[in-house]
């Protein structure tokens, strides 16, 4: 389960954040912070390998307090921005990744721990034809294109799990892990994306 501290200056933001994250089993909210302040030793006392941070709804945020954290932190940041043209300022403010306010919980889970291994994640801004954005793909370790295999087989987790002798907890994750790397909301419409990409055939 990967430690994580959570960021927001809104304390109902990060309520709906924690409610949201409670059905995430990979994940932990070691502590809680309205801002940079003590930033760097909380990730340090409370163990946490990834910061997770809420730079609220405003279409354009100030970028001072994520640009001192990224200097002060021993661990990387994920932010979660209000709208589309803030994604790469978040990113060149010193965020690891970047993604909406509204993504789903998968998609969080495994964009923080991508950034963990070291990738980038930024989610694409919407085109200009309408539709939403759409995450740009990151790829597939060799496990989880194994248990993509078996998703377009349409096992179960617990089929996953024994098919390729781990735990069903861990088939879950990878299984939530492909999701949020495919920007899916469900099983099937990730396997259609692998599909589309050339990574599976159907």
């Amino acid at each position: 389960m990967m430690r994580i501290v959570l960021v927001g200056r809104d304390p109902l933001a990060r309520a709906g954040l924690l409610l949201r994250l409670g059905d995430t089993p990979e994940l932990s909210v070691a502590r809680e912070l309205s801002g940079v302040e003590d930033l760097g030793a909380a990730v340090v006392d409370s163990g946490s390998a990834a910061i997770l941070w809420d730079l609220g709804p405003t279409p354009m945020p100030a970028l001072d307090g994520l640009q001192a954290a990224a200097a002060e932190a021993s661990a990387p940041i994920l932010a979660l921005v209000g709208s589309p043209p803030v994604l790469r300022p978040a990113l060149g403010a010193g965020a690891q990744g970047a993604l909406l306010r509204d993504a789903p919980p998968a998609q969080i889970a495994a964009a923080l721990t991508a950034i963990q291994a070291g990738l980038q994640v930024l989610t694409r801004e919407p085109r200009a034809a309408g539709g939403g954005a759409e995450p740009v793909v990151e790829s597939l370790t060799p496990r989880e294109r194994e248990v993509l295999e078996l998703l377009v087989e349409g096992l179960p987790n617990k089929l996953i799990a024994d098919r390729l002798g781990i735990s069903e907890n861990t088939a879950k994750f990878h299984v939530n892990s492909i999701l949020g790397k495919l920007g899916a909301e469900s099983r099937t419409e990730a396997v259609v994306r692998a599909a589309r990409l050339g990574w599976v055939a159907i």
